[in-house]
């Protein structure tokens, strides 16, 4: 029987992810163990997971060995990171995780550079013949400027700190609000996201589009998978642009017609538990590539109007379990879930 313990890291409410690789390791027939990293013992993952183990934050100096010493005490073969703060880190030491024997799902450092700047995605997808939004930096903006426009952190994430502002006294304000703004094109028409899985060496293995119907506090809350050849080709477009590794999410709007991106995010998606129950099993296909299995693309191929309704689920625990986060120690020894 194949082997393969994977580590997800910063869990947070990331629940539906912990139990999406629990069940392909078990429909697959791997042996191996689920873990996951996380600094607040609370965090709900935490208490789904085969092992929980506190880290520091990801921008501190001392997360990436950290992170090495895990893999390497608990043997994991498979490395799957989900914060925008930390790609570029993981994918800087790729080879590192390599020579320890550790498979990381993320992107080359230059897309996950490129991808955290949502100027530069842009730009960069613009310039590659991909439809999307025009963007602007404050400096650059033209005057006078074509209203609606969009302000939101040219770094940020979740939909903190955007605005969609109708006029000059409101754009004024909201570059001076809002931390390192970006200035797009308003986009007036329904939101999607396609959630693309590529292999590593950078080919698109399965593309699901789902619309966002509902999104609270950014992240999606209800919405149903769209067999739109439009969006499909888009998101095998993007990763003709751009080279990926391992889930990807590309957030757009169609504008008369015609999808344009506005945002990607080259890690797993909030909604991707729809793309999941809609038979695009990404973590399956993951696990696969990571005991070296090859995996035949499946681009288009899931349930169509397949709708998703988010709803809150509460976990109970007496103080002496509330806190299931283990120490990382950098010794051989295999740990068993508490």
């Amino acid at each position: 029987m194949a082997q393969l313990d994977v580590l997800i890291t910063a869990a947070s409410r990331r629940v539906a992810l912990v139990r999406g690789f629990q069940s392909a390791l078990q429909e697959l027939g791997v042996r191996g163990r689920v873990l996951v990293t996380d600094v607040n013992p609370l965090s709900p993952a935490v208490h789904f997971a085969d092992a929980a183990f506190r880290v520091p934050m990801a921008g501190d100096e001392g997360y990436l060995d950290a992170l090495r010493s895990l893999c390497r005490a608990e043997g994991v073969g498979l490395l799957v990171p989900t914060i925008d703060d930390e790609l570029p880190i993981l994918a800087g030491a790729r080879g590192l995780f390599e020579d320890d024997g550790v498979q990381v799902a993320v992107s080359p450092v230059e897309t996950t550079t490129v991808c955290n700047d949502k100027h530069a995605t842009c730009l960069h997808l613009r310039r590659s013949g991909v439809r999307a939004a025009t963007s602007y930096l404050p400096s650059d903006l033209p005057s006078p400027p074509s209203l609606p426009l969009f302000v939101k952190p040219r770094f940020g994430r979740g939909g903190v700190g955007a605005f969609h502002v109708c006029r000059e006294s409101e754009l004024e304000f909201f570059l001076a609000y809002v931390p390192d703004p970006v200035v797009e094109e308003y986009l007036a028409g329904p939101e999607y996201t396609i959630d693309v899985l590529c292999d590593f060496n950078g080919t698109a293995l399965a593309v699901v589009p789902r619309e966002r119907v509902v999104i609270r506090a950014g992240v999606f809350d209800r919405g149903r998978t769209v067999a739109d050849q439009r969006l499909i080709d888009l998101g095998v477009a993007c990763t003709r642009a751009i080279r990926f590794a391992g889930a990807v999410n590309i957030q757009c709007r169609i504008v008369d017609g015609t999808p344009v991106v506005f945002e990607i995010n080259p890690r797993f998606s909030g909604g991707i538990p729809l793309t999941i129950a809609a038979g695009a099993h990404f973590p399956a296909m993951l696990v696969q590539l990571a005991l070296g299995r090859s995996v035949a693309p499946s681009v288009g191929r899931f349930r169509d109007g397949l709708w998703m309704t988010c709803y809150e689920a509460g976990i109970y625990l007496p103080d002496g379990d509330a806190d299931r986060l283990l120490p990382v120690a950098d010794r051989p020894a295999l740990r068993e879930a508490g």
